[in-house]
């Protein structure tokens, strides 16, 4: 059973990454507001590895883990040979600075310093000035995972780690590497953004501000956060603090035992600006320091123990523009490097030139006079983060105890694979199968990992194993093979061979330990795998260092002799070996290290890229012939479709299949939801045109299913009489002149939480709630209708714009509406309540008004169809309930082609705080529960919410269409973001009703982080620095509505910040918003 510390740190990792991707989603979406990285930068050991690495990035970016913007790049160790993680990020930043100079010839033109001195190329000074403008991430993932072998062929970067996969079960499996980018999206926050203020995050923490508010408003220049490819360090990133100026290495306090196996960073008295944040000088760098060490150099913090460090880096100002200087001109150095056999590490040789204490030790270094000249005049800072949590993946077992040791919460099991029935196959609950197919007859023990596989029948793998990149053959003669427990294996493709090669080994077996030093080979030492297999040590070795690096033991034969010669190996073959030695000895035998250098990178991704589509194809195929199209088939056809030749015919015959859908689900399936997946297939195929044509069935399906589920047959039925009214009864309404004249008033509403959740067609499929108030605003109820009957024949429309209307025939009024009609709501609203049925005698003169600016996100247009609607009902005596009138509205804004939700006019309809929920079907319910806080929590509220103006227009149906269509295709991200809004509005009930506002403003909080999940556009630039000025004085703020505009609320930590705040905005002439008056409507019959 999963312990306390256990859960406990699964829940920090979980609220971690789900924290970062959210920002690394908003920056590839909307990098304009929330800012991505210019540029990102993988080392490679080897040219090979570096085209690897390029096409994975590549392939990132088309998944949307890297904005289209960003500049990506592998860069190679000059000739394949290890210089160093030191040398190798001058180098990185010089191939950069290389690539820009050919591709951005033009802009750097554009520069007027540069413009008066380009001849012929781009002098020094004038590319390092360009690049120290850019903000990069620099990922150090060269070398050759001789501790996780299985992970070579790949990149252990690009390692598969399902953390948060059930968030996106149609998405690709998550690596090592994306979530990787997730904690730098957040790191990249930390940067500023060149001399803007648009950052949507600040911290608060004033001390902090005053410090470093120059660097906020005034920096020019960007920087370099440079991380290792082996480690996943979940922190809240988003809280550095990183001095301009200055080098940043990220710390973390840990215990001496550890510190005693790592690098270990010193600092001068730290100054403490929170609990959580301590920025301060770096005074020394210990390597593998003893406790003696620790003690003598005053290393050892006040609570017992030392500051680590993580291997996380950022420069930036001058130090950055000084580091791209030395990068640049860092050709000779890195010759006399490989000329010399020497290195230069990042974490001792470099770093050390910004810490003066190092500065005599590092001048007797390769290259070490260079450094400090260079980097010298600039000093290092230690940014603690106290959260920190480092999952390493250093070995094979590191990585299935991070699967194991995880809970549901943050690893997926069972992602994009093909897996037989639990009666036809032994698969253990704790195995985690990833863009696997496994056949009927395979058994799969405990804890095991299997990804990018193709498993036939009869196969058995062990418990603790792992199987990577193996595709066993339908062939009797696979049949019975079996992997032992705790042990790994493979496939290669080799240049030059035909078959891939089969390795293995045990997950204990550390590739570097030489067999004089107990090296094992299959979990057993190397004396007895030699014994037992009567092999001899020239079999496996020419050379003096003997391990199982380079061991020439895995032998290149058919696929079926390998697999014997694999069983034989391992020490499984019961029966006589006669056979399998000589064959052994007599084949082509390769490596570890010598696969490394042999690997056939373009064909292993061809077949993994083929692998993914077939997987993708078959998951679409079953859920079109017997699902209820759950999937995201949009998003499985873009991996379709990266199938080398047949992606597009693959599509092509899913849509011939999509006309048998709707006559075999007719009663259950959505028209909606098939019309849409033939949209998405459509533009699978290339037919954009024909796909635009579809869309409009889509909303007019959308519409009709809205109709249905208000009123039976509404859609076929627009002129009959409304709501209970009878035929004859609402005949003798317009017999005979009788004077009658109504007026409504509502007031408007704020929504706290649970928006979307209303909004068809999620609330004709699924449950809804939405936790919302109805205000008054300047001490009036701003939205009404004056409906007077008139002996004058036709209807008179006349609203607070001055536009003015007669229609003299009712019946003429007829969908669709232009959107551009000034009198399409009122029109709409005749149309639901039966007023075009047929010519009546009578007319009637309808005035309308609001008195909030458009766009405000008050819910305006919904409210004042409810107050025209129920006038119309009152008019004629007819049913005007605010249930009957909320649900008119719904299909009211159908016919509109605004497409809006049930919580605009339920806030407006119901007085006070309310938590409406509503129940699919037909006909859709509604349950309004009124909020009973007390006076307490109502007066607190009042004394601390802003409700504020932002100035910025934008009319909801232009976010709800996206939002809509992302739905339709039943986007995981969306869905799930929709079911936490309603859960969310459910404890903004309970937090009311227990008068803790506090926890409302959390909510909120977490509210406008799930709107911008929806749709990045739903706020801009202006919006995130009016809620960044605001930050200090409040617990909780959003937009409210849709978003994009319209009004704020901004929930102030107490009623003096709520003052306080409220002055300041109103002084400031660089918002010029306008914070109303307002009060909760309590309620007095309308």
């Amino acid at each position: 059973m999963e312990s306390t510390t256990s859960r406990k740190r699964n829940s920090h990792i979980a609220h971690i990454l789900r924290k970062s991707w959210y920002h690394l989603r908003l920056s590839v979406r909307h990098p304009s507001r929330v800012p991505t990285w210019d540029a990102i930068v993988l080392t490679a050991a080897s040219p090979d590895q570096a085209h690897l690495y390029q096409w994975h990035l590549n392939r990132a970016k088309r998944i949307g883990r890297i904005a289209a913007s960003t500049i990506t790049l592998a860069v190679p160790d000059p000739n394949g040979q290890r210089i160093g993680s030191g040398a190798a990020t001058l180098n990185a930043i010089l191939a950069l600075a290389t690539h820009y100079q050919n591709l951005h010839l033009d802009d750097l033109s554009s520069h007027t310093e540069v413009a008066k001195e380009i001849n012929n190329g781009v002098p020094l000074p004038e590319i390092v000035r360009f690049m120290a403008k850019k903000h990069i991430l620099l990922l150090h993932a060269g070398g050759d995972s001789k501790r996780v072998p299985w992970a070579n062929p790949m990149g252990k970067v690009f390692l598969p780690l399902p953390y948060l996969a059930a968030d996106d079960p149609d998405g690709t499996v998550p690596l090592l590497f994306d979530h990787i980018l997730a904690i730098a999206s957040c790191a990249r926050q930390a940067f500023k953004n060149e001399g803007h203020c648009a950052i949507y995050y600040i911290y608060n923490l004033p001390k902090m501000r005053s410090i470093f508010s120059m660097y906020y408003y005034n920096n020019q220049y960007g920087g370099v956060f440079t991380m290792t490819g082996d480690v996943l360090p979940c922190f809240d990133a988003l809280s550095m603090v990183l001095p301009d100026d200055a080098a940043s290495i990220v710390t973390v306090p840990i215990t001496l035992d550890i510190a005693s196996n790592h690098g270990v960073i010193v600092t001068s008295k730290a100054e403490t600006f929170s609990k959580t944040v301590t920025v301060s000088v770096v005074d020394n760098l210990l390597q593998k320091p003893s406790v003696d060490e620790l003690e003598k150099k005053e290393a050892i913090l006040n609570d017992g123990r030392t500051l680590l460090d993580t291997g996380i880096i950022a420069v930036r100002g001058k130090a950055w523009e000084e580091l791209a200087m030395l990068a640049y001109s860092c050709q000779p150095m890195i010759s006399e490097l490989l000329k010399n056999g020497k290195e230069m590490s990042l974490y001792e040789d470099l770093v050390a030139a910004w810490v003066p204490e190092k500065h005599e030790w590092l001048r007797a270094r390769p290259m070490g006079v260079q450094l400090v000249q260079g980097l010298g005049k600039h000093r290092m800072f230690s940014y603690c983060a106290y959260d920190l949590m480092f999952l390493h993946f250093g070995t094979s077992s590191e990585v299935l105890d991070h699967l194991s040791e995880a809970g549901s919460e943050l690893v997926s099991r069972r992602h994009l694979c093909s897996i037989p029935a639990t009666n036809a196959s032994d698969i253990a609950a704790s195995a985690v199968i990833l863009c696997s197919k496994i056949s009927p007859g395979v058994s799969i023990g405990e804890d095991s990992l299997v990804y990018d596989s193709s498993i036939s029948g009869g196969i058995q793998i062990g418990s603790q194993s792992i199987v990577v990149g193996v595709n066993v053959p339908q062939d009797e003669h696979c049949k019975r093979f079996m992997l032992p427990d705790r042990h790994c294996l493979w496939e290669v493709p080799l240049v030059g061979c035909t078959e891939r090669v089969i390795v293995y080994c045990g997950l204990h077996d550390n590739p570097k330990i030489s067999l004089s030093k107990d090296g094992t080979f299959c979990g057993k030492p190397w004396e007895r795998v030699l014994h037992d297999l009567g092999l001899q040590e020239s079999d496996l070795w020419s050379s003096k260092e003997k391990c199982l690096w380079n061991a020439k033991i895995f032998p290149i034969l058919t696929y079926f002799e390998m697999l014997r010669l694999a069983t034989w190996l391992m020490g499984l073959n019961d029966q006589n070996s006669r056979d399998l030695l000589p064959l052994w000895k007599s084949s082509r035998r390769v490596s570890l290290e010598e696969l490394h250098g042999s690997i056939d990178f373009p064909n292993m991704c061809i077949g993994f890229s083929n692998h993914q589509a077939d997987l993708a194809a078959g998951i679409a195929k079953a859920c079109l012939d017997y699902g209820m199209l759950g999937r995201n088939l949009s998003q499985l056809c873009e991996e379709i479709m990266q199938k080398e030749i047949s992606g597009v015919e693959l599509c092509k015959d899913f849509l011939g299949s999509c006309s048998k859908l709707q006559e075999q689900n007719s009663k259950i399936l959505p028209r909606s939801r098939a019309y849409q997946v033939q949209v998405d297939l459509l533009r699978a195929c290339g037919d954009e045109t024909a796909a635009k044509k579809l869309e409009q069935k889509v909303w007019d399906a959308v519409a009709n299913e809205t109709a249905s589920a208000v009123r039976y047959g509404f859609g076929e039925h627009l002129r009959e009489a409304p709501g209970n009214l009878s035929v004859s009864a609402y005949q003798n309404s317009f017999s005979h002149f009788t004077p009658k004249k109504v007026k409504v008033e509502l007031p408007v509403r704020v929504d706290f939480v649970g928006g979307w959740s209303d909004t068809p067609p999620w609330s004709l499929e699924r449950a809804g709630c939405v936790l919302n108030m109805a205000i008054s605003l300047e001490n009036s109820l701003p939205i009404g209708t004056i409906i007077e009957i008139t002996q004058k024949s036709g209807i008179f429309i006349d609203d607070d714009a001055g536009n003015q209307l007669l229609i003299g025939d009712p019946t003429s009024i007829a969908t669709p509406f232009d959107h551009d009609d000034p009198f399409r709501l009122v029109k709409s609203a005749l149309l639901v309540t039966g007023f075009v049925r047929e010519k009546i005698s009578m007319g009637l003169q309808i005035r309308t008004w609001a008195n909030v600016p458009r766009g405000s996100g008050l819910g305006t247009s919904s409210i004042l169809a409810a107050a025209v609607v129920k006038a119309l009902l009152q008019i004629i005596d007819g049913d005007d309930s605010s249930e009957n009138v909320a649900r008119l509205v719904l299909v009211l804004e159908q016919l509109m082609g605004t497409g809006g939700g049930w919580q605009d006019q339920i806030g407006g309809l119901y007085p006070g705080i309310k938590l409406t929920t509503s129940f699919p079907g037909v006909p859709l319910r509604l349950q309004v529960v009124p909020l009973l806080g007390s006076p307490q929590v109502i007066s607190e509220l009042q004394q601390r919410m802003l409700v504020v103006f932002t100035g910025q227009v934008r009319l909801a149906n232009q976010v709800l269409q996206k939002v809509v269509i992302r739905y339709l295709r039943r986007d995981n991200l969306l869905v799930s973001s929709i079911k936490r809004l309603s859960e969310l509005a459910k404890i903004g009930r309970e937090a009311l009703m227990n008068c803790d506002v506090d926890e409302l403003g959390a909510i909120m909080l977490e509210t406008w982080r799930l709107h911008q999940e929806l749709d990045p556009y739903c706020s801009n630039e202006f919006v995130d620095s009016l809620f960044t000025f605001a930050e200090p004085y409040c617990c909780g703020y959003k937009l409210v509505g849709a978003g994009g505009g319209g009004f704020a609320l901004l929930l102030a930590n107490n009623a003096e910040c709520a003052n306080e705040l409220r002055l300041k905005l109103e002084k400031d002439s660089s918002f010029n918003v306008k914070v109303y008056d307002w009060r909760i409507y309590l309620g007095s019959q309308v």
